[in-house]
């Protein structure tokens, strides 16, 4: 029969520093990218070994810059890789060599561990332990296969009972800790009694996937738990089958089919290196591609981050002509929102998407409001201010070119364009505003005079009526104003893009 973990899945909020730990401090493979199953904007990347194994595999889910959520009661709290016995020393050194929190080594359930902490600072840990690797990477060190997971649960005999119907049996106690094992990996359960719950978000594993021998296996499962919290219907994966449930402590389980595998749609010489996304999506692939967040292998180069007042995400394009658009969203968007729309008006800029940092009711804003037209001018002076330090920042860090930057802006973002181009002439030169109001109560004496604007309001759009003011204020300032009426709502339109590319090529054909 069957058994043992299939993968481990977690969740990071830094994508180049999980691959830089998982593929490059690991070594292990990259077998997998594809936009996720449940969210296609949200990137999940698999590591496992050569052919990406069942048991080898442990995966990520991109949430790039997003909250930090917090390990506790009813979650996966460590995963335990197998090394070759005889590497702890030289692990112990390399994680000490490249900065890595490292305890150890330590004896567990008689075994030695090293324990680290990844980027996120999830806790890993390496077991000297003969367990051969069923497809060997090429570092004769790297870890071979999944050796453990930790649960944590204040109710240890129903879920040790819970996780005994994946094929787990009792095997010893140590401490507050019960060993169940499978006929290849174990799965810790710790008695945490007393402990904090946990709480959903990035830095920690979102579930644990045990192995089903086919399909008929997984739907006699659902059967077998038809009375079980959170069950699921059986979820087409692509890459296998699987379904949901949680165990009485309240950790997520998965069971997954080894079959197909990852070579459904690449060969073995190529796992990983193409961004797949879901079959149900492939009518946007091409706008997901963009959407998601890139990075660089280990090796490869790559375009440090920097520390900004505005959480930020760059799109590179393979043939970049040296320009960028910055990116300012709408309300309840966020940083990757307007990159499908800008790739279409310049598909070889390098695109700039910015999140604003003014919540409301857990949805990203610019600036504050006390209702739908009524804004808080305190505000959107700060985070004007805060925008041009951003600016002059990324033209500093990034090595961009004032005279090369566009800036596009959706309703909420383009408001906010609006007020930066009158408090702070100079800084915007080139403007898409996109269903923008007059968001100041009032228009400083700015000059505007270098600054060039697309101004596109929707004819049926309800707060069209706040855009006059905004033209009169931008023309008083000098700004070159081309300010438009286009068919639409407060939506965006295909006109909008039409327009908005037309009127990019002219400006910088003569520029």
């Amino acid at each position: 029969m069957t058994t043992g973990i299939h993968h481990v899945t977690g969740i990071t909020r830094r994508v180049q520093d999980n691959v830089d730990f998982y593929a490059g401090f690991l070594g292990l493979r990259i077998v997998k990218q594809t936009g996720g199953y449940e969210d296609a904007e949200q990137l999940h990347l698999f590591y496992g070994d050569s052919s990406g194994s069942p048991g080898s595999i442990v995966s990520f889910l991109v949430w790039e810059a997003g909250s930090p959520g917090r390990t506790g009661l009813g979650q996966v709290s460590e995963i335990a890789f197998a090394v070759p016995p005889h590497s702890i020393g030289d692990w112990l050194q390399r994680a000490m060599s490249a900065h890595i929190p490292v305890e150890g080594p330590l004896r567990e359930f008689g075994e030695t561990v090293l324990r680290l902490k990844d980027p996120d600072g999830i806790i890993v840990k390496l077991v000297g332990l003969d367990m051969p690797a069923a497809s060997a990477l090429p570092d004769p060190i790297a870890p071979t296969r999944i050796r453990a997971v930790t649960i944590l649960t204040d109710n240890p005999e129903e879920t040790a009972a819970f996780t005994a119907r994946f094929g787990y049996r009792s095997e010893r106690t140590e401490g507050n800790s019960h060993r169940m094992q499978s006929d290849t990996d174990a799965v810790d359960i710790r008695d945490a009694r007393g402990y904090f719950p946990g709480i959903p978000g990035t830095s920690i594993f979102d579930h644990v996937a045990f192995r089903a021998p086919d399909v008929d296996a997984v739907r006699q499962m659902r059967l077998d738990l038809r009375d079980s919290d959170g069950l699921t219907n059986v979820h087409d994966r692509k890459y296998f089958l699987s379904l949901y449930v949680r165990e009485p402590a309240g950790t997520l389980f998965e069971y997954a089919t080894d079959a197909p595998g990852f070579t459904v749609d690449e060969p073995m010489a190529q796992l990983g290196q193409t961004l797949m996304v879901p079959p149900s999506e492939s009518s946007r692939a091409a706008d997901l591609k963009i959407m998601l967040p890139q990075f660089a292998l280990p090796g490869e180069e790559r375009i440090p981050m920097r520390d900004l007042p505005f959480t930020h995400r760059f799109h590179h394009p393979k043939d970049p002509d040296g320009s960028v658009i910055i990116l300012l969203h709408g309300t309840g968007g966020d940083e990757t929102d307007l990159m499908p729309l800008a790739a279409k008006l310049n598909p070889r800029a390098t695109l700039l998407g910015v999140r604003g940092r003014s919540t409301e009711e857990g949805i990203n804003r610019w600036f504050r409001r006390f209702d739908a037209v009524t804004y808080d001018q305190a505000d959107i002076a700060a985070e004007s201010a805060a925008f041009v330090a951003f600016v002059e920042g990324a033209i500093k860090g990034y090595g961009l070119e004032a005279s090369k930057l566009t800036f596009l802006g959706y309703s909420n973002g383009a408001n906010l364009l609006g007020a930066v181009i009158q408090i702070h002439p100079g800084t915007i030169r080139r403007a898409i505003l996109l269903r923008a109001v007059q968001a100041l109560e009032a228009a400083p004496e700015s000059a505007a005079s270098d600054t060039q604007v697309l101004m596109l309001t929707g004819t049926r759009d309800p707060f069209s009526r706040m855009a006059p003011a905004l033209e009169d204020a931008l023309k008083k300032g000098g700004a070159d104003l081309d300010a438009r009426l286009i068919e639409a709502g407060h939506e965006l339109a295909p006109a909008d893009i039409e327009v908005s590319r037309e009127w990019l090529e002219r400006l910088t054909e003569g520029a």
